[in-house]
């Protein structure tokens, strides 16, 4: 996948040996942190210094998931066009800019909503195409047979960070205000700047076309490879299912835990943080879970296993049981995150390089756009049905949608393929569809799918 001279070379005694993982760790464990503290302190600018309505604190939380949806395609293709560090570093630089404005407009006296939802639409902006870029730059960092240990390291901080900032969003919001608690989030892109800086490993260059192609092309190209595949295409159908039930139900925890069970306000942002327990503890165990079981196997197990424990959350009763709310919710991120790992290291290693952006970008547009599906969904489930019912019926589709990863080649198998039919990905990049079924030989040659499968056909 590295095709320079400077391909980053694993250290022994694991990746925290390595400087350049080190920074690149680092640096984006601290903005995941600012940006869980903008998560509790922009709703509560709007709320608490605007007076702002329902509505708009809805729409406010809609406008840093609209761009995906906006630009979540041509931005996968931009990014395999473009270097990713300075990219990355220009959405950082951007991100921090808008984030001090809010405080500087608030100590103006001028803030209003309008620039509320300006600054949550561009940083939403920003930050897809950081996201996009950041996974296609991890591969030029770290070692490719050490992606799963980076993954791993990577999922495990954002889950701490997630804990760290809900909690601390609260925290920093009651003693120095919500407007001041985002200039936290802005100091975290400065120290993600300098971090990316001082990275010293050559990031290979993008693959450039023979003939320029129209960026049109290079969005259809990834959309239908990421189709037609039929491991991307349970995956990507998979993600999109779960994440319009796993925010349905989380669009109305607050609802149930003030109204419902009793629990003061001060207490909500630890509950919800209580999940994050699970995540740390699902980045730990995913490595374990693929070489005991297979990659495969080991990704199915993680969420056959913990969907169910969903159902423990609308079991909570004020008192004592509450804690069922909590633990419900760390079984289930527990699962999200272990099989995100396997996941994320599977589709690095296995999509062709000039295509992960596109393929990364298709897959993501999916499954972060089902986000603010699933919270109006959840709403409308909680008004017409009440909060309890509607919580049932959300976790009880968690608890049944891992039987979507079953449709695909995922249960025949010990561990996912680390590579692609190279013909297959050529012939898709030339814009005539293969003639033959996945794990067939291509070429005369058997696929990468067809050698690990024994002859099953995709």
């Amino acid at each position: 996948m590295n095709t320079t001279t400077d391909t980053p070379i694993r250290p022994r005694g694991g990746l925290l040996r390595q400087r350049d993982f080190r920074l690149l760790w680092a640096g984006e464990t601290t903005s995941r942190f600012g940006s869980n503290i903008t998560g509790v302190a922009m709703p509560l600018v709007a709320v608490v210094s605007l007076d702002a309505s329902t509505f708009w604190v809805s729409a406010l939380a809609a406008a840093a998931w609209l761009p995906w949806l906006l630009i979540g395609l041509p931005a996968g293709a931009w990014v395999d066009r473009l270097p990713r560090r300075p990219l990355m570093l220009a959405c950082n630089l951007g991100s921090l800019v808008l984030l001090a404005s809010v405080p500087a407009a608030a100590w103006l006296d001028v803030l209003t909503m309008a620039q509320l939802m300006v600054v949550a639409l561009l940083t939403g902006l920003a930050n897809v195409f950081f996201s996009i870029a950041y996974r296609v730059y991890l591969p030029s960092v770290v070692h490719r047979e050490a992606l799963a240990e980076a993954n791993a390291k990577l999922q495990g901080s954002e889950s701490a960070a997630q804990l760290a900032g809900l909690g601390g969003g609260g925290m920093l919001a009651g003693l120095f205000g919500a407007v001041n608690g985002l200039l936290v989030d802005a100091a975290t892109f400065l120290v993600s700047t300098l971090c990316l800086l001082g990275i010293r490993s050559t990031e290979p260059r993008p693959e450039a076309p023979a003939t320029p192609r129209p960026l049109r092309q290079e969005v259809r190209d990834g959309l239908r490879y990421t189709m037609s595949d039929p491991y991307l295409r349970v995956l990507t159908a998979y993600g999109t299912v779960t994440n319009l039930l796993l925010t349905g139900y989380q669009a109305l925890l607050t609802v149930f835990l003030v109204r419902d069970l009793g629990v003061g306000a001060s207490a909500v942002g630890w509950l919800l943080a209580g999940a994050s327990v699970g995540g740390l503890l699902g980045a730990v165990v995913a490595g374990a879970l693929s070489r005991r079981f297979g990659s495969a196997r080991g990704m199915l197990l993680c969420k056959f296993a913990t969907a169910p424990f969903g159902l423990l959350i609308p079991l909570a009763e004020p008192g004592w049981r509450v804690v069922l709310l909590a633990l419900g919710g760390a079984v289930l991120a527990l699962g999200v995150v272990s099989a995100n790992v396997i996941q994320g290291t599977f589709r690095q290693q296995y999509c062709p390089p000039h295509l992960l952006g596109r393929i990364t970008a298709s897959m993501s547009v999916a499954n972060f756009g089902a986000i603010p599906i699933g919270s109006l969904l959840g709403g409308l489930l909680g008004s017409t049905l009440g909060v309890r019912p509607a919580l049932w019926l959300l976790t009880g589709g968690l608890a049944v949608s891992s039987v979507l990863l079953l449709a695909g080649p995922l249960r025949g198998r010990r561990d996912l393929p680390t590579e692609p039919a190279v013909q297959e990905a050529e012939v898709f990049v030339s814009g005539t569809p293969p003639r033959t079924k996945r794990g067939a030989a291509v070429g005369g040659r058997p696929t990468a799918v067809d050698q690990e499968s024994g002859g099953r056909s995709g």
